[in-house]
């Protein structure tokens, strides 16, 4: 199955599970052919169709609770029930039982489909060594939350920009297009479930926001509270596309909470699953850090070091599987990952092409 007839066929299968967002669909088509990163981001359906087919028998490693759809541009800042500012994974929606592999190196993928167009400067050997260097290491000792108080401060100031400024941010919710329409009565559950009080008047909003899940609904509720603006979202959540890659029967319940409550994290207390709706709230320090709004004088390295051990945090959840981790590590060659990357950034450059040449 080639990628068009790939994405028709997914597409379809997401029209039985949800009420898609036709707009944002004919959106997410044309920020696919702009970049082989777009493109990424945008099909992890495809890579789950792919990755059977790689290589170096690492669809037979350790089972965990992964991400799924891990990449660079999938890490954000919350506050926690103390209001210390958390750094980690910002997004579930495709999280599944798969092998821990997945998401080392669709995340090393990421950094080195990232680097081909400029966003990052580092070679494809030394991302990976540093992710599977972090990861190894919080595997091994347990891992622990990103707390950017008073330690991690390079972290912080890598997390904290000019955009998250409060005019900044806020203006950015002035530009939202109305929603069109009666608000789905689940939708509107889930974005008053989180109000800090009932009975506040709010006016709702479409996002348009992200790539892979282009094609959700995705609706903001933006209220005043006591001399400032608050925001809730809520997102329509799927099945993971494993169960459509793999033709397998999805599980009655997603496991987008069973994972950020398993992992060594600092929950964010503002974020709730109601129903097939994930409802977060959003603030200048609570939302997803994107490639284009980090500072130049960053240590690339020592941030994928720590994308690899908060990848390893997540891991850690599955505690049952970490010795088989440690002992599937030990077998790999030194370039395992690299090789694994190698070969899946060449499948996904060949499927963006493809793509390209249909839409010529």
């Amino acid at each position: 199955m080639d990628i068009i007839k790939a994405t028709q066929d997914f597409e379809q299968w997401m029209s039985r599970c949800t009420t898609l967002v036709r707009s944002d669909l004919h959106l997410k088509h044309q920020r696919m052919a702009e970049s082989a990163f777009f493109f990424f981001r945008a099909t992890f359906y495809r890579w789950m169709q792919l990755w059977p087919t790689m290589g170096q028998d690492l669809s037979k490693a350790p089972r965990v609770l992964a991400v799924g759809d891990l990449h660079i541009e999938n890490f954000g800042t919350w506050r926690d029930m103390e209001g210390r500012l958390a750094w980690g994974v910002n997004d579930f929606d495709e999280a599944a039982v798969l092998p821990y592999t997945i998401d080392l190196v669709r995340l090393a993928t990421s950094a080195v489909l990232a680097a081909e167009e400029g966003h990052l400067s580092l070679k494809t050997k030394e991302a990976c060594d540093a992710i599977l260097r972090g990861y190894r290491e919080a595997i091994i000792d347990g891992g622990r939350p990103f707390v950017l108080e008073e330690e991690n401060t390079w972290l912080r100031k890598i997390a904290v920009n000019k955009l998250r400024d409060p005019v900044h941010f806020w203006k950015r919710f002035g530009n939202l297009p109305k929603l069109n329409g009666r608000i789905p009565p689940a939708a509107k559950q889930a974005l008053e479930c989180l109000w800090p009080e009932p009975g506040l008047a709010y006016k709702v909003f479409r996002r348009v926001a992200g790539l892979g899940s282009l094609g959700h609904a995705r609706l903001v509720a933006v209220a005043e509270l006591r001399g400032g603006w608050i925001a809730r979202e809520a997102k329509a959540l799927l099945p993971s596309a494993l169960y459509w890659a793999t033709q397998k029967k999805a599980p009655a319940k997603l496991f987008y909470e069973a994972i950020i409550t398993s992992a060594v994290r600092c929950p964010d207390p503002y974020v709730r699953l109601c129903g097939n709706w994930i409802v977060r709230r959003l603030s200048p320090h609570c939302c997803r850090i994107e490639l284009n709004v980090l500072p130049r004088d960053r240590d690339e390295l020592r941030l994928l070091h720590a994308m690899g051990r908060e990848t390893a945090n997540i891991h850690l959840g599955s505690q049952n599987q970490c010795k088989q981790i440690r002992r599937h590590l030990d077998q790999r060659r030194p370039n395992f990952l690299a090789s694994a990357v190698k070969d899946m950034a060449e499948a996904m450059r060949k499927d963006w092409h493809a793509w390209q040449d249909a839409r010529a």
